[in-house]
């Protein structure tokens, strides 16, 4: 795991976004459960500071130091076990920030080299900035001890997306005192409103790695839910650069590669000019489009064999479409006990595959469809409104004897959502469109269109420690009889089950359906937290053609109970004990699955830790209704899975690799 849930251990205390906190000082924080914010201000650079890990330049020497860092791993408020300053600085372009982390022990300090945005079992510096200040949204800019480099976008207040990449320099020192790192971040690479004063998001944090041990500024609270609501703030931050109002990349692309005709290696070559513009209608509004974008250089997908029903998911890494896809998240069958990243949006969909080329017989593997442009408006406004709207074209793609492997396609994608009552709710919708040029090859399979509308709203409460949260989705698909039976019969619907009970009809050429879930959470707490969760899609529910769904057809209710011990004891440094339930139906109410898991997790003084639990799992009649692929329902048998797992204290190892 990478990012800060995984360097905090939090994952399920970071679960859900938090309350905002804009305007409340330390007296109004204490009225509403939240603890005081804590504020530094930035010194403006007359000479920018060289990047080597020193802290000899002229500005270092004026900035205001910042001491006053807490221990939140193991205990939270404790006394950090070494000291830590920091100090930052700023000029129109860029922000510098200068980190020593003292150490008696300069030779134990663990340092790890690894490739970039790898993490590395190593002592960590962590840079979190907001720099809308909407304590919801922000960035991640980590360095271990061996100037191994680590960048992350955050959205919804603690949710990751490390495929994220910025351009920034760092270079870090080990000597006599501890360690350092010296952080510059072109203001270019972030988001934020154009005014004459700024005040940015930010904390600073440390990993001791050796002893389990972290340290920030200011301190993070595992007993509260959300990451970004809990920065610090950084002031003093004057007459930045504006972002360019216009940005065009041209470029001239060139392709060499062997083919496969007739059964014969032969050689082509491709000539293609595309180009990326970035344009700035306003201060929160940011236009980003490509023309016949190219992403060869894109990391490839790991080879997966899938025998179940159910399609693969692969996680997206293409520049245009990973830069603000947290803001058009709306999940799907996903809750604190199971979830498969169902949404209504699935980027991957667009310039895929051809889909039709194994239905006519290819078995070369095919290029990805030609996607011939894109573009994407984001924007984040002062009044909490936060719209996303995509827009793509892709072409159409033949085979042999011009037959259509994929037809030419548009793609639309809107997301709105407002956030009210100071942060503490928020109202949203989504939609989105597919429509397809078919023709005579491609209308026997693939829709015509396909629509999806939705609507979600999230509720925090007393003192922000419980949340209920709902949303509904519709979703219509209309194409040829014969495209709407193959929808009906494919692996996520089954309509042809002799015992499902659902109308299988040959002569439809629309398929709709609908979605339902209601949660309700409590995300904060010293120890206790919990989820319970209703979810429901029709059997008709249908948004694969820009989604991704496993199944439809499916009633479920899940209860996540946890118990978190965070202080050190003088045996222990954490302790967790989880509890789940979850049953599982059809719409007409055959059960699929009835479970319930416990597991608890120990970490020992030592680093060790102590992992073990078990599942009872079918409990009652149940019935596996997909993998006679079509056919009958058939009953389950109930079964015990027990585990059990003991891990060593990889210090010393990690050690030895660092020298």
């Amino acid at each position: 795991m990478t990012g800060v849930i995984a360097i905090l251990g939090l994952a399920l205390s970071l679960q859900s976004p938090q309350a905002v906190r804009t305007n409340v000082d330390s007296v109004g924080a204490a009225k509403v459960g939240l603890p005081p914010i804590v504020r530094t201000v930035a010194v403006r650079a007359e000479k920018p500071p060289v990047v080597d890990g020193r802290d000899d330049d002229a500005v270092w020497r004026t900035a205001k130091v910042i001491s006053e860092f807490q221990q939140w791993q193991p205990t939270e408020g404790a006394k950090a076990r070494f000291r830590t300053e920091a100090k930052v600085a700023y000029d129109a372009a860029n922000l510098y920030v200068f980190v020593r982390a003292f150490d008696p022990h300069p030779d134990s300090i663990i340092r790890i080299l690894e490739r970039r945005d790898t993490w590395t079992p190593s002592d960590m510096i962590w840079l979190f900035v907001d720099s809308f200040h909407d304590h919801r949204t922000g960035y991640e800019f980590g360095v271990n001890a061996a100037g191994t480099k680590m960048d992350q976008a955050i959205y919804d207040d603690g949710n990751e997306d490390n495929a994220w990449d910025a351009v920034w320099d760092v270079a870090t020192r080990i000597d006599s005192l501890g360690w350092t790192a010296e952080f510059k971040i072109p203001l270019s690479q972030l988001r934020y409103d154009k005014t004459k004063d700024h005040t940015f998001g930010f904390t600073v944090d440390r990993d001791i790695y050796r002893f389990s041990e972290r340290v920030s500024w200011p301190l993070f609270r595992q007993s509260q839910a959300g990451l970004v609501s809990q920065f610090g703030e950084l002031g003093g931050l004057d007459d930045l650069q504006s972002a360019r109002p216009f940005e065009a990349l041209p470029y001239l692309l060139t392709k060499n590669s062997a083919k496969i005709a007739n059964n014969a290696y032969s050689s082509g070559s491709d000539i293609t000019i595309g180009g990326d513009v970035k344009y700035r209608l306003g201060p929160n509004l940011t236009l980003d489009a490509t023309v016949n974008p190219d992403f060869g250089q894109v990391e490839s997908d790991p080879a997966v064999l899938n025998l179940s029903a159910y399609e693969t998911f692969f996680d997206e890494r293409r520049p245009f479409f990973v830069a603000g896809r947290g803001l058009f998240n709306f999940g799907v069958n996903c809750n604190q006990v199971n979830c498969s990243n169902e949404g209504l949006y699935y980027s991957r969909r667009i310039g895929r595959t051809p889909e039709l080329a194994s239905t006519y017989g290819d078995t070369v593997p095919e290029q990805p469809t030609p996607i011939v442009g894109a573009a994407k408006l984001l924007g984040r406004f002062p009044g909490g409104l936060v719209i996303g709207v995509l827009d793509a074209a892709t072409e159409r793609a033949v085979g042999t004897r011009d037959t259509t492997y994929e037809p030419a396609t548009n793609y639309a994608v809107v997301r709105v959502r407002q956030d009210m009552n100071n942060g503490n709710s928020s109202v949203g919708g989504m939609f989105t469109s597919v429509n397809r040029n078919l023709d005579s090859w491609s209308s026997p399979y693939l829709a015509q269109s396909a629509y999806v509308g939705a609507f979600d709203l999230r509720h925090r409460f007393l003192n922000n420690q419980y949340e209920v949260s709902a949303s509904v989705d519709e979703s219509s698909v209309s194409g040829s009889r014969a495209a709407i039976l193959g929808l009906q019969t494919n692996a996520v619907h089954d309509y042809q089950r002799p015992d499902a009970g659902l109308a299988l009809d040959s002569n439809r050429t629309m398929l709709s359906g609908d979605a339902e879930e209601f949660k309700f959470d409590k995300v904060g707490g010293q120890h206790l937290m919990f989820e319970t969760a209703y979810q429901r899609r029709s059997a008709g529910f249908e948004i694969n053609d820009v989604g991704y769904l496993r199944r439809a057809d499916q009633t479920s209710w899940s209860t996540w109970v946890g118990w978190f011990d965070r202080r050190a004891t003088s045996w222990y440094n954490r302790l967790q004990w989880n509890n789940n339930w979850w049953q599982y139906w059809t719409t007409s109410g055959l059960p699929l699955e009835a479970a319930y898991n416990t597991n608890a997790h120990i970490t020992f003084k030592n680093n060790a830790s102590f992992n073990f639990g078990g599942t009872l799992g079918q409990l009652g009649a149940t019935y596996d209704d997909r993998d006679a692929r079509g056919g009958p329902a058939f009953r389950q048998d109930s079964y015990i899975s027990p585990w059990a797992s003991i891990s060593g204290d990889d210090r010393h190892a990690c050690r030895r690799r660092s020298m």
